[in-house]
């Protein structure tokens, strides 16, 4: 008697050899062409493919960041304008003040409804429709008669960048790879970056109302870039729309069949499945908000929040024009300006390409400690100036160096590490509310510093503001050296049980950890909910 073992391991009796030989063949070449078949096709869908559509997603979103940016750099090129002689709308020192902060101010107001109108409309028609105030806006600047004209536009472009808050974020995580993931979130500063400059680049080459029309162009295209790509996988998986679901993941990793996405959506509606199970315990979250989990972190992120912005970033940013013209620049104040936004481009470029390699720690201290030295030498020289000791005309490059530096050091890493904790800090729970409580801090921050700056450099003097800068930062750097972890190429989960005090992390790990994570974080695609971690803490 003769036997022959099949695919599924059942094994039967021939009595004839041939037919026993011929079916074993048989089989072996239908194993093998499986295989094959198998092999060509993750062979065609090669990383580049899975990367470019989430890129191409990511980059519609980021139109809208770098709208939101053109806003929060209007002011730079708008308050001097304001403040000449000849300026065809008349403004007090007390609408200056609000004119530079006032947007700052209504963020968080936006910030409020960002999160439930996403949830209810979905990521992508919320930052669609968030594109249409930014319009409305800019026509309002372009043909403003009156402070109250700008006052108004200025209070919708506040509201709608809150808006947009939460869908930008959510989206980015919702759509991306986690070893895309990091890289693709960075790029979020790098944008508000950049439509920051666009505004000192034009401001340099016309009039500021000429600059506000063409920055109509750029919600445009947000919008129908936005059209082009799909909305949150998972999103549409919470809504029961499975299919459309479905489909949006396969255009995401590479415009694929269903069959290359199947064990990617099963986990990614396993997932879902499983937090709407967890929402029905809601009377037991409060408590996740009085442990050290949750405090600690809120406190790490506060406090670069309150450096960053009390440390001159932010100001120096939107009064560049104006601070430009105080030091006597020797070249044209808005020419000074422009090299002031390439500083910060280039800074926020090099902040995303080598966090990676010097982690976060050794970037924040190099960052905040460059800052502080520059604004106390800006800030030394300001008061030798006035003191006569030397001429302030002929050394004034010194200052406007420094200043440009100064503004390099800041975008290196503290303007942009506060909001990437934000997202890496808090624990799964508490995360989404956590993250957008610190983005109104934030953004309060910002908005306090700005209307007071203009009161400061009358009661203090703009030497006496710099040092002023200057001590924030230096002091900001001992803070910092003693509670700020690496968090760079640590797990989430690493993160929590640092402030849960099971281990500590003020190093980064070995190379040999660091490479079985990213080797782990490739074949995980889907988002992981660990409940080990609390249950433990």
């Amino acid at each position: 008697m003769q036997e022959c073992r099949h695919e599924n391991g059942k094994i039967e009796p021939r009595t004839s050899p041939t037919e026993m030989a011929a079916e074993c063949v048989e089989n072996g070449k239908r194993s093998d062409d499986k295989k094959s078949e198998t092999q060509d096709e993750e062979a065609y869908i090669s990383k580049l493919r899975q990367a470019i559509p989430q890129c191409c997603a990511v980059g519609a979103k980021n139109l809208l960041l770098i709208t939101f940016g053109s806003t929060l750099g209007f002011s730079t090129i708008l308050i001097p304008a304001l403040q000449k002689e000849d300026s065809d709308i008349k403004v007090t020192m007390e609408e200056l003040t609000w004119i530079g902060s006032l947007n700052l101010f209504l963020v968080p107001f936006g910030c409020l409804a960002s999160g439930p109108l996403s949830q209810y409309l979905g990521r992508r028609k919320t930052m669609m429709l968030a594109n249409i105030p930014f319009v409305i806006a800019w026509l309002m600047f372009h043909y403003a008669s009156k402070p109250a004209m700008l006052l108004v536009a200025l209070a919708m472009t506040g509201l709608t960048g809150g808006l947009l808050e939460g869908p930008v974020i959510t989206y980015v995580a919702e759509v991306t790879q986690p070893y895309l993931r990091g890289m693709l979130s960075a790029t979020s500063s790098m944008a508000v970056i950049l439509g920051i400059f666009t505004q000192m680049l034009s401001g340099s080459l016309v009039g500021w109302r000429t600059v506000a029309l063409i920055n109509v162009i750029y919600p445009l295209l947000c919008f129908f870039a936005l059209c082009f790509v799909p909305e949150s996988p998972h999103w549409l998986a919470a809504k029961g729309r499975l299919k459309e679901s479905e489909r949006a993941l396969c255009w995401l990793r590479g415009w694929v069949g269903p069959s290359m996405v199947r064990n990617e959506f099963e986990a990614l509606r396993d997932s879902i499945q499983k937090s709407i199970q967890t929402d029905t315990d809601k009377e037991e979250i409060w408590r996740a908000y009085t442990k050290r989990t949750f405090y600690l972190p809120f406190f790490l992120v506060s406090a670069g929040f309150f450096i960053s912005n009390f440390g001159g970033s932010s100001t120096l940013q939107t009064f560049a024009v104006v601070i430009f013209e105080k030091l006597n620049t020797p070249i044209d104040e808005y020419t000074a300006t422009v090299f002031l936004g390439v500083a910060q481009v280039i800074g926020t470029i090099l902040c995303v390409l080598i966090i990676h390699l010097m982690g976060k720690r050794r970037l924040t201290f190099l960052s905040v400690g460059g800052s502080g030295i520059c604004l106390l030498i800006i800030a030394i020289y300001g008061y030798l100036n006035n003191a006569g000791y030397f001429d302030g005309i002929r050394y004034s490059w010194i200052p406007t160096t420094l200043l440009i530096g100064s503004a390099f050091a800041t975008n290196l890493g503290i303007r942009t590490l506060p909001w990437i904790l934000a997202g890496e800090v808090f624990p799964v729970k508490v995360r989404s509310t956590a993250t957008g409580a610190a983005g109104m801090v934030a953004y309060v921050m910002a908005s306090i510093a700005n209307k007071t700056f203009l009161y400061m450099i009358n009661g203090m003097s703009l030497p006496g503001t710099f040092f002023f800068y200057s001590l924030i930062n230096l002091g900001g750097l001992c803070l910092l050296y003693a509670i700020l972890p690496e968090t760079e190429g640590r797990t989430l989960r690493e993160i929590e049980e640092h402030y849960a005090g099971i281990q500590n992390l003020k190093n980064r790990p070995k190379k040999e950890q660091q490479a079985t994570k990213e080797k782990w974080a490739v074949t995980n695609p889907a988002i992981v909910y660990d409940e080990s971690t609390e249950s433990k803490l």
